[in-house]
């Protein structure tokens, strides 16, 4: 009779296989398709041949084995997605639970169907049949879940907190779910689960509890990280609005000044000077000229940005070289223009910082209309590989959880006019694009 009710443990290895699938979607794969698929297959193969082996174990390899078979959806996770370290475990131990729920489920059901339908043979196809049902609704449903949120799972944030906390509840859940194994040899409880589906019953109960408690977390986890960024977000936004005022009223000083200035040279060339101080008078007036010239775009906002940032970069010996047509911006608002080229700027000029040669110090702006769309390019020189998440670079900083919102804005800003964003790196020079629709009466003249 207990070879009917058991179920073998190559099930648990196909659960734990097919658990990880559903962590697996959404995430950025490490390879093509078709290479992840083919290893895909065969690390279920491994997983199966492992836990069928198992069945041969002594009780006191029950704990070096269950490290093992964790050890192996860590790896298959690492191996066909891009997830770091503490990502891959925190994604493995849910992985874990959801299998731990479905092998319950499954002998729960199998259970059932013994001593429903009296059978007192087994047929292999017609257990494999139902396992593989309750896996599918199982599992299934979880999958559907958390599909709404894939992008989430690829830009999540996991702490060692985060991992305590999750590899804490896991622990205690199995460690309940699986105390009719330790029960009869270790503790000497009165009770064998082989023949008792209230037993196994009581297994899927708490193994269902830990599942919802473990998902309520993650979702929780997510929220308070979306909050967090839009938090971020808002405060970026709001920083580069007050940074365009405070280069709005330094432009008007400096264009004061400057009309001041004119007029004082003017008076100059009317009195009897000397030749070298005329000299000096029509450098002067060509510096003026030359500044006057400077960032005119067509768009007073990204004039006055530009001017700021271009002072900035003279300082730091950064070549920003503009060609923009500020008239298609027109569309745009003040605070989303201050977003788009504050953030864009600003991220390039910090990369530029780090270049010690300073000839190699450069950023391109580029502000054009192509069709119905308006192109915005920043390019600007970058030696070193960056590493790339969820589309978008992996901030370089140390407080990883505080930075990098600087590209999310721009995203989200370009979103709201119906836009993209794509960010790469070509020959050393790191692209960034936004591409927006145009209004049908702002669109540029053919």
């Amino acid at each position: 009779m207990d070879q009917i009710l058991n179920l073998p443990q190559a099930y648990v290895g196909a659960a734990e296989w097919l658990s990880c699938l559903v962590f697996l979607y959404g995430i950025k794969p490490r390879r093509a398709l078709r290479y992840n698929l083919i290893l895909a297959a065969l690390w279920l193969v491994l997983q199966v041949s492992y836990f069928g082996l198992s069945e041969y174990f002594s009780l006191a390899m029950w704990l070096p084995s269950l490290a093992v078979a964790l050890g192996l959806m860590l790896g298959m996770l690492t191996m066909l997605c891009e997830v770091d370290l503490k990502r891959g475990l925190y994604f493995t131990i849910m992985a874990f639970v959801l299998s731990e729920l479905a092998s319950a489920m499954a002998n729960l059901v199998w259970t059932l169907h013994v001593f429903l339908w009296r059978v007192t043979e087994l047929v292999p196809w017609r257990r494999a049949l139902t396992v593989a049902l309750v896996y599918l609704a199982v599992i299934g449903v979880l999958f559907i879940l958390v599909r709404n949120n894939r992008r989430n799972r690829a830009l999540l944030n996991v702490t060692w907190r985060d991992l305590g906390i999750c590899g804490l509840m896991a622990m205690t859940v199995f460690a309940a779910s699986n105390l009719w194994v330790l029960g009869p040899t270790m503790l000497r409880l009165p009770f064998q689960a082989e023949n008792n589906p209230e037993l196994v019953l009581l297994r899927v109960m708490t193994d269902l509890g830990g599942m919802a408690v473990l998902y309520a977390y993650h979702v929780q986890r997510i929220d308070s990280q979306n909050r967090e960024e839009m938090g971020a977000l808002q405060s970026i936004l709001e920083n580069q609005y007050a940074q365009y005022r405070m280069s709005r009223e330094t432009v008007d000083l400096i264009n004061r000044k400057y009309h001041d200035l004119k007029h004082q040279i003017a008076a100059l060339r009317a009195e009897p000077d000397a030749a070298a101080r005329n000299q000096w008078l029509d450098e002067m007036e060509a510096d003026i000229k030359a500044y006057e010239a400077q960032n005119k775009t067509g768009s007073s906002v990204l004039d006055t940005l530009l001017t700021s940032k271009s002072l900035y970069c003279q300082k730091h010996q950064i070549d920003l070289t503009v060609v923009a047509d500020g008239k298609q911006l027109s569309f745009l608002s003040v605070m989303d223009i201050c977003t788009i080229f504050g953030n864009a700027l600003d991220n390039a000029i910090e990369c530029e910082l780090k270049i010690e040669n300073k000839l190699k110090r450069m950023i391109h702006l580029t502000v054009t209309g192509q069709k119905q769309f308006l192109l915005l390019q920043v390019e600007n020189y970058c030696p070193e590989d960056l590493e790339y998440r969820g589309g978008l670079p992996v901030t370089t900083k140390k407080d990883r959880a505080n930075h990098g919102f600087g590209l999310k804005s721009i995203q989200q800003t370009a979103k709201k006019y119906g836009g993209t964003t794509a960010v790469g790196t070509e020959d050393e020079w790191f692209v960034l694009k936004v591409l927006i629709p145009l209004p049908e009466q702002e669109g540029p003249q053919k």
